[in-house]
């Protein structure tokens, strides 16, 4: 598995590429300055540097994704999770909600994803 990893201002530029994708990397420098205040070099340097990493792709100008935005997120809780609580989920669970109160919503949901899980 490639190491997957951006820091929070890549996040960021990572989001305005999913919400636009596929974009021209002009449009892409322009939006990157319009939310990120971002010079166009500034671009091109992230850009490349997740083009690197196996993220993005720019072919001919032209940027699009080479994993998704929901894969991406679950790689990283994936990672988290193995890193800090030994791949435990429940440890990870007890760890959260030992802070964080679960709504009355959170915790059906939770509950449905356990149930689809068993059938």
């Amino acid at each position: 598995m490639n190491e997957y990893q951006m820091g929070v201002v890549e996040s960021k530029f990572a989001d305005i590429i999913w919400e636009n994708e596929p974009i021209a990397s002009p449009e892409l420098a322009k939006k990157s300055e319009e939310v990120l205040k971002w010079k166009k070099s500034t671009t091109y340097t992230v850009l490349k540097r997740l083009c690197d990493k196996g993220i993005f792709q720019n072919n001919k100008g032209v940027v699009t994704s080479l994993i998704s935005k929901d894969k991406f997120y679950s790689l990283q809780s994936e990672k988290f999770i193995d890193e800090t609580f030994s791949g435990s989920l429940p440890a990870f669970l007890t760890a959260f909600t030992s802070r964080k109160k679960l709504t009355a919503e959170e915790v059906a949901k939770l509950q449905q994803i356990v149930d689809e899980y068993k059938k």
